[in-house]
């Protein structure tokens, strides 16, 4: 098919046209509002999303530092597994906080460490026990995925609520169809002979 003939039979819902009803004008502007908010609200939410996410992380990389705890007990080979990784056991550790204050908690180790083992926590303003930080490749990797998605669900949102508009302007056609076919089907259904 001709290039000029295919962007004019996509375009046939803007041309003048004796037979076009108000529903395909309306469909019309379903369509351009969905791609326009698809493409200019996708993009914007993947952005502020992906923004945001780094400045948590980078917030988070800020806040938190790391000390040096020494552990209270043996941490024994054999025990409960912390987040599916096999060679990290739970025990219980010694720091001292940022003011001095001599602290404890429990947090992962590793396992096999004997009682007075010098181990790396990390630990938040406060002194309180915290995961470590976001690497920031770690955290550019999550931000790019979490602008991502953000786009992603919005583009679904925008595509499903487009769906739905067009859909029940189809039944208002074939209900329209319908009428008009009880209209004029008994003039059709008459014999000759």
């Amino acid at each position: 098919m001709p290039r000029g003939k295919q962007v004019k039979n996509r375009l046939w819902r803007w041309r003048s046209n004796p037979l076009r009803r108000r529903d395909d004008i309306v469909e019309a502007w379903i369509v351009l509002a969905v791609w326009t908010v698809f493409t200019v609200g996708g993009a914007i939410a993947g952005l502020v999303t992906a923004h945001a996410a780094d400045e948590a992380f980078a917030r988070q990389r800020a806040e938190r530092h790391s000390v040096e705890a020494v552990l209270l007990h043996d941490v024994p080979r054999a025990g409960t597994a912390v987040g599916g990784a096999t060679d990290l056991r739970t025990a219980s550790v010694r720091w001292s906080a940022s003011d001095g204050s001599p602290r404890t908690g429990r947090t992962p180790v590793h396992a096999g460490l004997k009682a007075g083992s010098h181990v790396t926590v990390w630990q938040n303003g406060q002194g309180h026990l915290t995961p470590a930080p976001t690497s920031s490749a770690e955290a550019a990797i999550e931000s790019v995925f979490l602008g991502t998605t953000a786009a992603a669900a919005l583009a679904g949102l925008v595509f499903g609520a487009g769906a739905v508009a067009r859909w029940r302007l189809d039944r208002r056609r074939v209900d329209a169809w319908g009428r008009e076919w009880d209209l004029v089907g008994p003039r059709w259904g008459h014999k000759t002979g």
